[in-house]
């Protein structure tokens, strides 16, 4: 597969985040939406690679990575969606709390241009765009039909507004030797969400740092499959 002009795409609206596209074939209307969420100090480009290799299982889907609105403010280059200078719980909730609303607001833009409901959307993030993915897929109403979460972890739930309402489908995948987000983040999380009613499949990757490997990219794009449709 291959992106516009054979390659990714950048948005051009100024409304917008940010972003960047692969699309299916020219004059074939994507059928899902599959939103890539980069992580901490990074950019929708550190993503958007993943999208040809999950196109081969999603032909018809339209993959967007979109840059996160804020600057990173640990280095002179790269964006994040909410600090982590501080790391007391108040703190990140609050931070994801205003990154939260949005990203749910680029996401329905897309859908509507696009003409496609939440059941044709899915959220793929990595660590910090893990976090983002669960924290507004559990949110969104209606849900989207699938999450996939890859070296993150489930912040609580910021208090108000907006409390855990959906259960989509969520995978979690995670390598045994993070050493960024350590891996006993996905059972914490898997035990969370099952409280909230919300399906979830679990993906350890053995030796695997804070990366995303093979295996666990087709894992996601089996997970994918099923819950968006090929």
């Amino acid at each position: 597969m291959v992106g516009l002009k054979d390659t990714p795409q950048v948005s051009t609206d100024m409304t917008d985040l940010p972003s960047l596209i692969h699309a299916p074939p020219a004059g074939r209307p994507p059928s899902q939406l599959v939103v890539l969420i980069h992580g901490l100090g990074a950019e929708g480009a550190d993503l958007i690679d993943l999208a040809p290799v999950l196109a081969q299982s999603l032909p018809d889907a339209l993959f967007i990575a979109p840059d996160a609105p804020f600057a990173y403010d640990m280095a002179p280059f790269g964006r994040q969606w909410f600090s982590l200078q501080s790391r007391l719980p108040a703190d990140v909730e609050a931070g994801i709390g205003r990154a939260g609303p949005i990203l749910v607001d680029f996401i329905k833009a897309k859908l509507e241009r696009y003409g496609l409901g939440p059941d044709r959307l899915a959220l793929v993030g990595f660590s910090q765009g893990a976090m983002m993915a669960l924290h507004v897929g559990l949110r969104m109403v209606p849900a989207p039909a699938a999450v996939v979460g890859f070296s993150g972890r489930l912040v609580p739930a910021v208090r108000e507004p907006g409390q855990p309402s959906g259960t989509p489908p969520v995978l979690l995948v995670h390598g045994e030797a993070d050493d960024v987000v350590p891996a006993s983040a996905m059972p914490a999380a898997e035990q969370a969400l099952q409280a909230q009613g919300v399906p979830v499949e679990c993906c350890l990757r053995p030796a695997l740092g804070h990366a995303i490997d093979a295996e666990g990219l087709a894992r996601a794009a089996q997970f994918l499959v099923r819950h968006l449709g090929p």
